[in-house]
Protein backbone atom coordinates (compact mmCIF):
# COMPACT_ATOMS: atom_id res chain seq x y z
CA UNK A 1 0.00 0.00 0.00
CA UNK A 2 2.02 3.22 -1.06
CA UNK A 3 -0.63 5.68 -0.46
CA UNK A 4 -0.54 5.84 3.58
CA UNK A 5 1.50 5.25 6.58
CA UNK A 6 -0.17 5.34 9.41
CA UNK A 7 0.72 6.27 12.79
CA UNK A 8 -1.91 5.78 15.07
CA UNK A 9 -5.70 4.98 15.31
CA UNK A 10 -7.78 6.64 18.19
CA UNK A 11 -11.55 7.12 19.58
CA UNK A 12 -12.71 10.47 19.88
CA UNK A 13 -16.06 12.16 19.97
CA UNK A 14 -19.61 10.42 19.75
CA UNK A 15 -19.77 6.96 16.89
CA UNK A 16 -16.59 8.13 15.13
CA UNK A 17 -13.41 6.69 14.82
CA UNK A 18 -10.33 9.30 14.15
CA UNK A 19 -7.89 8.03 11.90
CA UNK A 20 -4.56 10.60 11.54
CA UNK A 21 -2.63 9.84 8.31
CA UNK A 22 0.76 11.91 7.27
CA UNK A 23 2.23 11.88 4.27
CA UNK A 24 3.64 14.99 2.43
CA UNK A 25 2.84 13.47 -1.05
CA UNK A 26 -0.56 13.39 -0.69
CA UNK A 27 -1.40 17.52 -0.48
CA UNK A 28 -3.37 17.44 -3.58
CA UNK A 29 -7.39 16.27 -2.93
CA UNK A 30 -8.04 14.80 -6.05
CA UNK A 31 -5.02 12.20 -6.17
CA UNK A 32 -5.63 11.67 -2.25
CA UNK A 33 -9.28 10.79 -3.55
CA UNK A 34 -8.30 8.49 -6.22
CA UNK A 35 -5.84 6.67 -3.83
CA UNK A 36 -8.25 5.88 -1.33
CA UNK A 37 -11.05 4.64 -3.99
CA UNK A 38 -8.37 1.60 -4.31
CA UNK A 39 -7.20 1.30 -0.68
CA UNK A 40 -9.82 2.78 2.08
CA UNK A 41 -10.01 -1.06 2.39
CA UNK A 42 -6.31 -1.39 3.53
CA UNK A 43 -6.73 2.12 5.99
CA UNK A 44 -9.18 0.46 7.77
CA UNK A 45 -7.51 -2.51 8.43
CA UNK A 46 -4.58 -1.90 9.29
CA UNK A 47 -4.69 -0.07 12.71
CA UNK A 48 -1.46 0.60 14.15
CA UNK A 49 1.64 0.63 11.03
CA UNK A 50 4.41 2.79 12.09
CA UNK A 51 5.06 5.68 9.75
CA UNK A 52 7.75 5.27 7.48
CA UNK A 53 11.08 6.32 8.08
CA UNK A 54 11.66 9.80 6.48
CA UNK A 55 12.74 13.08 7.45
CA UNK A 56 10.98 15.36 5.64
CA UNK A 57 8.44 17.36 6.95
CA UNK A 58 4.51 15.56 7.03
CA UNK A 59 1.50 16.72 6.82
CA UNK A 60 -1.08 15.72 9.11
CA UNK A 61 -4.72 14.80 7.26
CA UNK A 62 -7.75 13.76 9.47
CA UNK A 63 -9.77 11.55 8.67
CA UNK A 64 -13.06 10.92 10.17
CA UNK A 65 -15.08 7.82 8.91
CA UNK A 66 -18.46 7.12 10.29
CA UNK A 67 -20.22 3.73 9.34
CA UNK A 68 -17.81 2.61 6.81
CA UNK A 69 -18.33 -0.35 4.76
CA UNK A 70 -15.51 -2.54 3.47
CA UNK A 71 -17.30 -3.24 0.54
CA UNK A 72 -18.53 0.07 -0.20
CA UNK A 73 -16.47 3.44 -0.34
CA UNK A 74 -18.41 5.43 1.19
CA UNK A 75 -18.68 9.02 -0.87
CA UNK A 76 -15.94 12.00 0.14
CA UNK A 77 -16.45 15.27 1.36
CA UNK A 78 -13.38 17.20 2.15
CA UNK A 79 -13.52 20.53 4.18
CA UNK A 80 -11.28 22.87 5.61
CA UNK A 81 -11.86 22.85 9.81
CA UNK A 82 -10.65 25.58 12.12
CA UNK A 83 -7.12 24.88 11.21
CA UNK A 84 -5.23 25.01 8.01
CA UNK A 85 -5.54 20.85 8.07
CA UNK A 86 -8.17 19.56 5.93
CA UNK A 87 -10.81 17.16 7.26
CA UNK A 88 -11.86 13.94 5.32
CA UNK A 89 -15.33 12.54 6.23
CA UNK A 90 -16.50 9.55 4.79
CA UNK A 91 -20.16 9.31 5.04
CA UNK A 92 -22.76 6.84 3.06
CA UNK A 93 -25.90 8.89 2.59
CA UNK A 94 -29.40 8.01 4.06
CA UNK A 95 -27.22 5.48 6.61
CA UNK A 96 -26.38 7.30 9.31
CA UNK A 97 -29.82 6.52 12.09
CA UNK A 98 -29.67 2.88 10.85
CA UNK A 99 -27.86 0.29 13.34
CA UNK A 100 -28.26 -2.16 11.66
CA UNK A 101 -26.37 -1.27 8.26
CA UNK A 102 -23.65 -1.38 10.40
CA UNK A 103 -22.63 -5.26 11.61
CA UNK A 104 -20.03 -6.31 13.57
CA UNK A 105 -18.40 -9.69 13.51
CA UNK A 106 -15.38 -11.31 14.69
CA UNK A 107 -14.08 -11.32 11.32
CA UNK A 108 -13.01 -8.09 10.73
CA UNK A 109 -15.17 -7.64 7.33
CA UNK A 110 -18.91 -8.32 6.40
CA UNK A 111 -19.89 -11.84 5.98
CA UNK A 112 -21.58 -12.91 2.81
CA UNK A 113 -21.10 -16.56 1.73
CA UNK A 114 -21.93 -19.91 3.79
CA UNK A 115 -18.07 -20.10 4.55
CA UNK A 116 -17.96 -16.61 5.85
CA UNK A 117 -21.01 -17.57 8.59
CA UNK A 118 -19.58 -21.06 8.97
CA UNK A 119 -16.31 -19.65 10.09
CA UNK A 120 -18.22 -17.23 12.00
CA UNK A 121 -19.70 -19.81 13.99
CA UNK A 122 -16.43 -21.73 14.75
CA UNK A 123 -14.85 -18.67 15.90
CA UNK A 124 -17.44 -18.31 18.07
CA UNK A 125 -17.08 -21.77 19.42
CA UNK A 126 -14.03 -21.73 20.12
CA UNK A 127 -13.92 -18.56 22.35
CA UNK A 128 -17.22 -20.47 23.85
CA UNK A 129 -14.30 -23.19 24.49
CA UNK A 130 -10.96 -21.39 25.32
CA UNK A 131 -13.66 -20.07 28.18
CA UNK A 132 -14.06 -21.23 31.86
CA UNK A 133 -17.29 -22.55 33.41
CA UNK A 134 -18.47 -20.73 35.99
CA UNK A 135 -17.43 -21.56 39.52
CA UNK A 136 -19.80 -23.62 41.64
CA UNK A 137 -22.64 -22.14 43.67
CA UNK A 138 -22.53 -22.69 47.21
CA UNK A 139 -25.91 -24.93 48.20
CA UNK A 140 -25.69 -23.78 51.57
CA UNK A 141 -25.62 -19.87 50.77
CA UNK A 142 -27.98 -17.26 51.78
CA UNK A 143 -28.09 -14.93 48.30
CA UNK A 144 -28.99 -11.12 49.07
CA UNK A 145 -32.14 -9.49 46.60
CA UNK A 146 -31.79 -6.50 48.89
CA UNK A 147 -28.97 -5.52 51.49
CA UNK A 148 -29.55 -6.75 54.66
CA UNK A 149 -27.34 -5.64 57.83
CA UNK A 150 -28.16 -8.51 60.71
CA UNK A 151 -26.84 -5.85 63.36
CA UNK A 152 -30.08 -4.06 63.10
CA UNK A 153 -31.54 -7.41 63.70
CA UNK A 154 -33.11 -7.46 67.24
CA UNK A 155 -36.26 -10.03 66.81
CA UNK A 156 -36.16 -12.93 64.64
CA UNK A 157 -39.35 -14.63 63.55
CA UNK A 158 -40.11 -18.07 61.58
CA UNK A 159 -42.91 -19.80 60.65
CA UNK A 160 -43.03 -23.97 61.34
CA UNK A 161 -43.56 -25.54 58.30
CA UNK A 162 -41.16 -25.79 56.02
CA UNK A 163 -39.08 -22.98 57.68
CA UNK A 164 -38.16 -24.89 60.86
CA UNK A 165 -39.82 -28.49 59.69
CA UNK A 166 -38.64 -29.40 56.94
CA UNK A 167 -40.90 -32.81 55.69
CA UNK A 168 -39.27 -35.71 53.93
CA UNK A 169 -40.93 -36.67 50.04
CA UNK A 170 -43.30 -39.20 52.10
CA UNK A 171 -45.55 -36.57 53.23
CA UNK A 172 -46.47 -35.73 49.58
CA UNK A 173 -47.66 -38.89 49.44
CA UNK A 174 -49.24 -39.42 52.73
CA UNK A 175 -51.07 -36.26 51.87
CA UNK A 176 -51.84 -36.94 47.61
CA UNK A 177 -53.60 -40.42 49.65
CA UNK A 178 -55.75 -38.77 51.77
CA UNK A 179 -56.63 -36.10 49.94
CA UNK A 180 -57.80 -38.55 46.57
CA UNK A 181 -59.84 -40.57 49.43
CA UNK A 182 -61.74 -38.28 50.59
CA UNK A 183 -62.67 -37.25 46.86
CA UNK A 184 -63.76 -40.55 46.75
CA UNK A 185 -65.50 -40.65 50.37
CA UNK A 186 -67.09 -36.95 50.51
CA UNK A 187 -67.48 -35.86 46.92
CA UNK A 188 -68.71 -39.30 45.09
CA UNK A 189 -65.89 -39.77 43.15
CA UNK A 190 -65.19 -42.89 40.88
CA UNK A 191 -64.03 -45.51 42.41
CA UNK A 192 -61.78 -45.86 40.15
CA UNK A 193 -59.79 -42.99 40.93
CA UNK A 194 -58.63 -44.92 44.00
CA UNK A 195 -55.78 -46.56 41.57
CA UNK A 196 -54.61 -43.45 40.94
CA UNK A 197 -51.12 -42.97 42.42
CA UNK A 198 -48.77 -39.97 43.54
CA UNK A 199 -46.29 -38.73 40.92
CA UNK A 200 -43.42 -37.69 42.36
CA UNK A 201 -41.34 -35.00 40.51
CA UNK A 202 -44.53 -34.35 37.91
CA UNK A 203 -44.97 -30.86 39.49
CA UNK A 204 -43.29 -28.21 41.02
CA UNK A 205 -44.68 -25.36 43.16
CA UNK A 206 -45.35 -21.28 41.36
CA UNK A 207 -47.54 -22.80 38.47
CA UNK A 208 -50.87 -21.56 37.77
CA UNK A 209 -54.07 -23.40 37.45
CA UNK A 210 -56.63 -21.76 35.03
CA UNK A 211 -60.34 -22.73 36.71
CA UNK A 212 -61.88 -21.66 33.71
CA UNK A 213 -59.79 -23.63 30.95
CA UNK A 214 -58.71 -26.41 33.29
CA UNK A 215 -54.83 -25.81 32.35
CA UNK A 216 -51.75 -26.27 34.68
CA UNK A 217 -49.24 -24.03 32.96
CA UNK A 218 -46.06 -21.82 34.29
CA UNK A 219 -45.89 -18.16 33.48
CA UNK A 220 -42.70 -15.42 33.61
CA UNK A 221 -42.58 -12.35 35.56
CA UNK A 222 -44.12 -10.93 32.13
CA UNK A 223 -46.94 -13.01 32.89
CA UNK A 224 -46.00 -14.99 29.43
CA UNK A 225 -46.95 -18.42 28.88
CA UNK A 226 -43.97 -20.68 28.55
CA UNK A 227 -44.51 -22.96 25.73
CA UNK A 228 -43.95 -26.56 26.09
CA UNK A 229 -45.04 -26.78 30.10
CA UNK A 230 -49.40 -26.03 29.43
CA UNK A 231 -50.50 -29.32 30.41
CA UNK A 232 -54.32 -30.26 30.64
CA UNK A 233 -54.37 -33.51 33.44
CA UNK A 234 -50.85 -35.40 32.39
CA UNK A 235 -51.30 -34.62 28.84
CA UNK A 236 -49.20 -31.74 27.08
CA UNK A 237 -50.94 -28.99 25.03
CA UNK A 238 -49.57 -28.26 21.65
CA UNK A 239 -48.59 -24.16 21.31
CA UNK A 240 -50.79 -24.04 18.64
CA UNK A 241 -54.01 -24.78 20.91
CA UNK A 242 -52.33 -23.18 23.33
CA UNK A 243 -52.35 -19.81 21.67
CA UNK A 244 -55.83 -20.31 19.70
CA UNK A 245 -57.04 -20.55 23.68
CA UNK A 246 -55.72 -17.51 24.89
CA UNK A 247 -55.43 -15.42 21.96
CA UNK A 248 -51.98 -14.37 23.21
CA UNK A 249 -48.81 -15.80 24.32
CA UNK A 250 -49.30 -12.88 27.61
CA UNK A 251 -51.96 -13.18 29.70
CA UNK A 252 -53.74 -9.90 30.90
CA UNK A 253 -52.67 -9.02 34.59
CA UNK A 254 -56.29 -9.30 35.83
CA UNK A 255 -57.01 -12.29 34.32
CA UNK A 256 -53.79 -13.72 36.04
CA UNK A 257 -54.64 -11.66 39.69
CA UNK A 258 -57.33 -10.08 39.51
CA UNK A 259 -57.89 -7.29 41.96
CA UNK A 260 -55.87 -8.09 44.54
CA UNK A 261 -54.31 -6.18 47.48
CA UNK A 262 -50.66 -6.96 47.89
CA UNK A 263 -50.64 -9.88 45.71
CA UNK A 264 -53.00 -12.15 47.79
CA UNK A 265 -55.26 -14.65 46.46
CA UNK A 266 -58.38 -12.95 44.55
CA UNK A 267 -61.69 -14.59 43.71
CA UNK A 268 -62.22 -12.49 41.09
CA UNK A 269 -59.12 -13.63 38.88
CA UNK A 270 -59.18 -16.48 36.49
CA UNK A 271 -55.77 -18.13 37.74
CA UNK A 272 -54.64 -19.74 40.94
CA UNK A 273 -51.25 -19.80 41.79
CA UNK A 274 -49.66 -22.92 43.59
CA UNK A 275 -47.32 -21.17 46.03
CA UNK A 276 -46.26 -23.42 48.54
CA UNK A 277 -44.83 -27.33 49.06
CA UNK A 278 -48.26 -28.67 50.22
CA UNK A 279 -49.95 -27.37 47.24
CA UNK A 280 -47.20 -30.16 44.96
CA UNK A 281 -49.42 -32.95 45.82
CA UNK A 282 -52.57 -31.26 45.28
CA UNK A 283 -51.65 -30.08 41.62
CA UNK A 284 -50.70 -33.98 41.45
CA UNK A 285 -54.15 -34.97 41.89
CA UNK A 286 -55.78 -32.46 40.02
CA UNK A 287 -53.85 -33.24 37.10
CA UNK A 288 -54.37 -36.94 37.80
CA UNK A 289 -58.20 -37.08 38.14
CA UNK A 290 -58.63 -34.63 35.30
CA UNK A 291 -56.62 -36.76 32.98
CA UNK A 292 -58.98 -39.78 34.17
CA UNK A 293 -61.83 -37.72 33.21
CA UNK A 294 -60.16 -36.84 29.74
CA UNK A 295 -59.39 -40.60 28.93
CA UNK A 296 -62.89 -41.75 29.95
CA UNK A 297 -64.81 -39.17 28.25
CA UNK A 298 -66.46 -37.87 31.52
CA UNK A 299 -67.48 -34.06 31.39
CA UNK A 300 -66.06 -32.26 33.76
CA UNK A 301 -66.42 -28.62 34.99
CA UNK A 302 -62.85 -27.68 35.42
CA UNK A 303 -63.79 -25.24 38.51
CA UNK A 304 -65.51 -27.29 40.20
CA UNK A 305 -62.89 -29.83 39.87
CA UNK A 306 -60.50 -27.51 41.27
CA UNK A 307 -62.47 -26.68 44.45
CA UNK A 308 -63.41 -30.29 45.40
CA UNK A 309 -59.86 -31.02 45.19
CA UNK A 310 -58.82 -28.04 47.20
CA UNK A 311 -61.14 -28.57 49.83
CA UNK A 312 -60.61 -32.36 50.20
CA UNK A 313 -56.55 -32.16 50.24
CA UNK A 314 -57.20 -28.93 52.95
CA UNK A 315 -60.00 -30.94 55.12
CA UNK A 316 -57.77 -33.54 55.06
CA UNK A 317 -55.02 -31.40 57.00
CA UNK A 318 -55.85 -32.77 60.81
CA UNK A 319 -55.91 -36.37 59.83
CA UNK A 320 -52.16 -36.10 58.70
CA UNK A 321 -51.33 -34.03 61.52
CA UNK A 322 -52.27 -37.02 63.72
CA UNK A 323 -50.61 -39.68 61.67
CA UNK A 324 -47.23 -37.52 61.42
CA UNK A 325 -47.62 -37.11 64.88
CA UNK A 326 -47.36 -40.67 66.21
CA UNK A 327 -44.00 -41.14 64.08
CA UNK A 328 -42.56 -37.23 63.26
CA UNK A 329 -39.07 -38.46 63.08
CA UNK A 330 -40.85 -40.77 59.81
CA UNK A 331 -42.02 -37.30 58.06
CA UNK A 332 -39.68 -34.58 59.50
CA UNK A 333 -35.94 -34.16 58.56
CA UNK A 334 -33.56 -33.91 61.33
CA UNK A 335 -31.85 -30.51 61.17
CA UNK A 336 -28.82 -31.17 64.31
CA UNK A 337 -27.84 -27.65 63.42
CA UNK A 338 -31.21 -26.19 65.06
CA UNK A 339 -30.30 -25.78 68.57
CA UNK A 340 -27.32 -24.53 68.08
CA UNK A 341 -28.69 -21.96 65.82
CA UNK A 342 -31.03 -21.16 68.30
CA UNK A 343 -28.61 -20.37 70.86
CA UNK A 344 -26.12 -18.22 68.78
CA UNK A 345 -29.34 -15.87 68.47
CA UNK A 346 -30.53 -15.82 72.53
CA UNK A 347 -26.64 -15.21 73.48
CA UNK A 348 -26.86 -12.37 71.03
CA UNK A 349 -29.17 -10.79 73.29
CA UNK A 350 -31.94 -11.20 69.89
CA UNK A 351 -35.36 -11.71 70.73
CA UNK A 352 -37.15 -14.93 68.97
CA UNK A 353 -40.93 -15.58 68.24
CA UNK A 354 -42.33 -18.48 66.40
CA UNK A 355 -45.97 -17.48 64.50
CA UNK A 356 -47.60 -20.78 62.56
CA UNK A 357 -50.77 -21.75 61.40
CA UNK A 358 -50.38 -25.40 62.68
CA UNK A 359 -51.94 -26.18 65.98
CA UNK A 360 -50.25 -26.43 69.39
CA UNK A 361 -49.79 -30.33 69.76
CA UNK A 362 -48.27 -30.57 65.98
CA UNK A 363 -45.78 -27.61 66.30
CA UNK A 364 -44.72 -29.44 69.64
CA UNK A 365 -43.96 -33.02 68.74
CA UNK A 366 -41.77 -31.61 65.32
CA UNK A 367 -40.23 -28.99 67.84
CA UNK A 368 -39.08 -31.26 70.25
CA UNK A 369 -37.86 -33.94 67.65
CA UNK A 370 -35.66 -30.73 66.02
CA UNK A 371 -34.66 -28.82 69.37
CA UNK A 372 -35.19 -30.61 72.39
CA UNK A 373 -38.03 -31.02 75.23
CA UNK A 374 -36.88 -27.97 76.16
CA UNK A 375 -37.47 -25.90 72.48
CA UNK A 376 -40.12 -23.29 73.93
CA UNK A 377 -37.29 -21.66 76.07
CA UNK A 378 -36.09 -20.42 72.69
CA UNK A 379 -39.18 -18.16 72.13
CA UNK A 380 -40.30 -15.31 73.41
CA UNK A 381 -43.17 -15.00 72.11
CA UNK A 382 -45.46 -18.81 70.45
CA UNK A 383 -48.57 -18.03 68.56
CA UNK A 384 -50.10 -21.07 67.20
CA UNK A 385 -53.14 -20.97 64.64
CA UNK A 386 -52.50 -18.01 63.45
CA UNK A 387 -54.62 -18.11 60.46
CA UNK A 388 -51.86 -16.50 58.00
CA UNK A 389 -52.46 -14.15 56.18
CA UNK A 390 -55.31 -13.18 57.85
CA UNK A 391 -52.49 -12.72 60.86
CA UNK A 392 -50.95 -10.25 58.57
CA UNK A 393 -54.32 -8.16 57.09
CA UNK A 394 -56.92 -8.40 59.86
CA UNK A 395 -56.88 -5.42 62.47
CA UNK A 396 -59.32 -6.88 64.72
CA UNK A 397 -59.28 -9.91 65.74
CA UNK A 398 -58.58 -10.80 68.97
CA UNK A 399 -55.32 -12.75 70.34
CA UNK A 400 -56.19 -15.85 73.10
CA UNK A 401 -54.41 -17.23 75.02
CA UNK A 402 -54.22 -21.68 75.14
CA UNK A 403 -54.53 -23.90 77.92
CA UNK A 404 -52.58 -26.86 77.23
CA UNK A 405 -54.51 -28.75 80.45
CA UNK A 406 -57.87 -28.45 78.80
CA UNK A 407 -56.53 -28.26 75.15
CA UNK A 408 -59.08 -25.40 74.83
CA UNK A 409 -58.49 -21.10 74.42
CA UNK A 410 -58.81 -19.16 77.00
CA UNK A 411 -61.04 -16.21 77.19
CA UNK A 412 -59.57 -13.92 79.03
CA UNK A 413 -58.10 -10.67 77.34
CA UNK A 414 -54.66 -10.83 76.70
CA UNK A 415 -52.37 -7.53 78.05
CA UNK A 416 -48.85 -8.90 77.29
CA UNK A 417 -47.24 -11.89 75.64
CA UNK A 418 -45.24 -13.75 78.09
CA UNK A 419 -42.63 -16.15 77.56
CA UNK A 420 -43.14 -19.79 77.91
CA UNK A 421 -46.92 -19.46 77.18
CA UNK A 422 -48.67 -20.36 74.03
CA UNK A 423 -51.08 -18.02 72.04
CA UNK A 424 -54.08 -18.64 69.09
CA UNK A 425 -54.38 -16.53 66.39
CA UNK A 426 -54.66 -12.80 67.14
CA UNK A 427 -53.41 -10.18 64.69
CA UNK A 428 -49.45 -8.82 63.50
CA UNK A 429 -50.62 -5.41 65.33
CA UNK A 430 -51.45 -6.93 68.33
CA UNK A 431 -48.35 -8.26 67.96
CA UNK A 432 -46.56 -5.46 67.28
CA UNK A 433 -48.43 -3.59 70.18
CA UNK A 434 -47.81 -5.86 72.66
CA UNK A 435 -44.13 -6.61 72.10
CA UNK A 436 -43.21 -2.89 70.65
CA UNK A 437 -41.31 -5.04 67.85
CA UNK A 438 -41.54 -2.80 64.53
CA UNK A 439 -40.50 -2.18 61.22
CA UNK A 440 -36.31 -2.73 60.51
CA UNK A 441 -35.22 -4.67 63.71
CA UNK A 442 -38.02 -7.59 62.69
CA UNK A 443 -36.68 -9.82 60.56
CA UNK A 444 -39.24 -12.87 59.40
CA UNK A 445 -38.66 -16.63 58.15
CA UNK A 446 -41.29 -18.10 55.72
CA UNK A 447 -41.46 -20.40 53.14
CA UNK A 448 -44.98 -18.54 51.05
CA UNK A 449 -43.69 -15.31 49.67
CA UNK A 450 -47.58 -13.93 49.90
CA UNK A 451 -48.96 -15.39 52.94
CA UNK A 452 -45.47 -15.69 54.98
CA UNK A 453 -43.70 -12.37 53.73
CA UNK A 454 -45.74 -10.11 51.26
CA UNK A 455 -47.62 -7.88 53.87
CA UNK A 456 -45.07 -8.17 56.90
CA UNK A 457 -42.56 -6.44 54.21
CA UNK A 458 -45.04 -4.01 52.30
CA UNK A 459 -47.18 -3.07 55.31
CA UNK A 460 -45.01 -3.30 58.10
CA UNK A 461 -41.33 -2.64 57.18
CA UNK A 462 -40.02 -5.97 58.71
CA UNK A 463 -36.94 -7.67 56.92
CA UNK A 464 -37.60 -10.97 55.04
CA UNK A 465 -36.33 -14.15 54.54
CA UNK A 466 -37.58 -16.78 52.52
CA UNK A 467 -36.59 -20.74 53.16
CA UNK A 468 -36.48 -22.46 49.57
CA UNK A 469 -36.03 -25.68 50.15
CA UNK A 470 -35.66 -26.81 46.45
CA UNK A 471 -32.83 -24.62 46.28
CA UNK A 472 -30.80 -27.22 47.56
CA UNK A 473 -31.94 -29.17 43.76
CA UNK A 474 -31.47 -26.07 41.66
CA UNK A 475 -27.84 -25.24 42.67
CA UNK A 476 -26.70 -28.89 42.68
CA UNK A 477 -27.87 -28.88 39.00
CA UNK A 478 -26.89 -25.41 38.05
CA UNK A 479 -22.93 -26.91 39.42
CA UNK A 480 -23.64 -29.97 37.16
CA UNK A 481 -20.44 -29.14 34.34
CA UNK A 482 -22.79 -30.37 31.41
CA UNK A 483 -25.73 -27.96 32.40
CA UNK A 484 -22.55 -24.87 32.60
CA UNK A 485 -21.50 -26.14 29.48
CA UNK A 486 -24.95 -26.12 27.56
CA UNK A 487 -26.33 -22.98 29.62
CA UNK A 488 -23.09 -20.74 28.32
CA UNK A 489 -22.98 -21.91 24.75
CA UNK A 490 -26.72 -20.93 24.52
CA UNK A 491 -25.51 -17.50 25.49
CA UNK A 492 -22.88 -17.08 22.96
CA UNK A 493 -24.89 -18.98 20.32
CA UNK A 494 -27.64 -16.48 21.05
CA UNK A 495 -25.74 -13.29 20.75
CA UNK A 496 -24.43 -14.53 17.32
CA UNK A 497 -27.47 -15.16 16.25
CA UNK A 498 -28.54 -11.02 17.66
CA UNK A 499 -25.67 -10.31 15.66
CA UNK A 500 -26.35 -11.55 12.36
CA UNK A 501 -29.86 -11.35 12.02
CA UNK A 502 -30.49 -8.55 10.37
CA UNK A 503 -28.09 -9.47 7.30
CA UNK A 504 -30.03 -9.75 4.04
CA UNK A 505 -28.88 -12.18 2.43
CA UNK A 506 -29.68 -16.33 1.42
CA UNK A 507 -26.23 -16.99 3.11
CA UNK A 508 -27.24 -15.81 6.16
CA UNK A 509 -30.56 -16.66 6.50
CA UNK A 510 -29.60 -20.22 6.04
CA UNK A 511 -27.42 -20.08 8.70
CA UNK A 512 -29.80 -18.55 10.94
CA UNK A 513 -32.50 -21.08 10.64
CA UNK A 514 -29.92 -23.97 11.50
CA UNK A 515 -28.54 -21.68 14.48
CA UNK A 516 -31.92 -21.18 15.72
CA UNK A 517 -32.98 -25.05 15.72
CA UNK A 518 -29.60 -25.98 17.59
CA UNK A 519 -30.86 -22.77 20.33
CA UNK A 520 -34.30 -24.11 21.03
CA UNK A 521 -32.52 -27.80 21.54
CA UNK A 522 -30.37 -26.35 23.99
CA UNK A 523 -33.40 -24.64 25.41
CA UNK A 524 -35.24 -27.29 26.07
CA UNK A 525 -32.05 -29.47 27.46
CA UNK A 526 -31.16 -26.46 30.52
CA UNK A 527 -34.74 -26.66 30.85
CA UNK A 528 -35.73 -30.35 31.18
CA UNK A 529 -32.60 -31.02 33.61
CA UNK A 530 -34.42 -29.36 36.60
CA UNK A 531 -38.22 -30.57 36.12
CA UNK A 532 -39.11 -32.56 32.35
CA UNK A 533 -42.79 -31.05 32.44
CA UNK A 534 -42.29 -27.34 33.81
CA UNK A 535 -37.83 -26.99 34.39
CA UNK A 536 -37.20 -24.28 37.15
CA UNK A 537 -39.19 -23.14 39.85
CA UNK A 538 -36.60 -20.27 39.53
CA UNK A 539 -36.63 -19.16 35.15
CA UNK A 540 -38.58 -19.82 32.13
CA UNK A 541 -36.55 -19.96 29.18
CA UNK A 542 -34.79 -16.80 29.86
CA UNK A 543 -36.91 -15.09 32.08
CA UNK A 544 -37.67 -15.00 35.67
CA UNK A 545 -40.72 -16.89 36.76
CA UNK A 546 -43.63 -15.42 38.31
CA UNK A 547 -42.66 -16.97 41.17
CA UNK A 548 -39.15 -15.87 41.54
CA UNK A 549 -40.25 -12.21 40.71
CA UNK A 550 -42.63 -11.74 43.64
CA UNK A 551 -40.05 -14.43 45.86
CA UNK A 552 -36.91 -11.31 45.04
CA UNK A 553 -39.32 -8.41 45.77
CA UNK A 554 -40.72 -10.00 49.08
CA UNK A 555 -37.58 -11.40 50.18
CA UNK A 556 -34.95 -9.39 51.08
CA UNK A 557 -32.68 -12.84 51.48
CA UNK A 558 -33.49 -16.33 50.56
CA UNK A 559 -31.65 -19.60 51.25
CA UNK A 560 -32.11 -23.74 51.08
CA UNK A 561 -32.48 -24.39 54.78
CA UNK A 562 -32.94 -21.73 58.06
CA UNK A 563 -29.35 -23.13 59.79
CA UNK A 564 -27.41 -22.12 56.54
CA UNK A 565 -27.44 -18.71 58.66
CA UNK A 566 -25.77 -20.28 61.30
CA UNK A 567 -22.54 -19.83 59.20
CA UNK A 568 -22.94 -16.12 59.26
CA UNK A 569 -22.09 -14.18 62.48
CA UNK A 570 -25.09 -11.77 63.52
CA UNK A 571 -23.62 -9.02 62.31
CA UNK A 572 -23.23 -9.82 59.03
CA UNK A 573 -24.41 -7.59 56.01
CA UNK A 574 -25.66 -9.47 52.96
CA UNK A 575 -25.01 -7.61 49.52
CA UNK A 576 -27.38 -7.98 46.82
CA UNK A 577 -25.16 -9.08 43.74
CA UNK A 578 -25.31 -6.04 41.17
CA UNK A 579 -27.04 -7.82 38.22
CA UNK A 580 -26.20 -6.47 34.55
CA UNK A 581 -28.57 -4.50 33.42
CA UNK A 582 -29.87 -5.04 29.41
CA UNK A 583 -28.07 -1.51 28.73
CA UNK A 584 -24.91 -2.27 30.57
CA UNK A 585 -22.15 -4.14 29.67
CA UNK A 586 -22.27 -7.64 27.83
CA UNK A 587 -21.63 -10.75 29.03
CA UNK A 588 -21.29 -14.28 27.63
CA UNK A 589 -21.84 -15.99 30.99
CA UNK A 590 -24.48 -15.75 33.20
Amino acid sequence: MNILSLCYWRMCYSNCSLLCVKNPEYKNKTLLNQTLQGSVNNILKYKNLQTSASGSPRNTIGINVKRYYHENLPQIVIRRAWSSTPQIFYRKPNDFGNAASRPQTRLGYKPKSLEDFDLLYKMTKDKFISKKLPKDVNPCGVFANNELDLEEVDVYGFDYDYTLACYKPNLHDLLYNLGRDRLIKRFKYPENISQLEYIPGFAVRGLHYDIEKGLLLKLDSFLQIQLGSVYRGLTKIPDVEVLKLYKNRILPIAYVEGQSKNYQPNAKAKMVQLADLFSVPEMCLLCNVAEYFEKNHIDYNPEILFHDIKASVQSCHPVMHEIVMKDVGEYIERNSMLPAYFQKLVNAGKKLFLVTNSPFAFVNRGMTLLAGEKWREYFDVIIVKARKPKFFTDESRPIRLYDEKTNSNVWDRVSRLDKGKIYYEGTVKQLQDLTGWRGHTVLYFGDHPYSDLADVTLEHGWRTGAIINELTHEIETLNNVNFKTNANWLQMLTQLIEDIQDYQCEAAHICLEKWQKERDLLRNQTKMVFNKQFGSVFRTYHNPTYFSRRLFRFADIYTSDITNLANYSVSHTFYPRRGVMPHEYISYFM
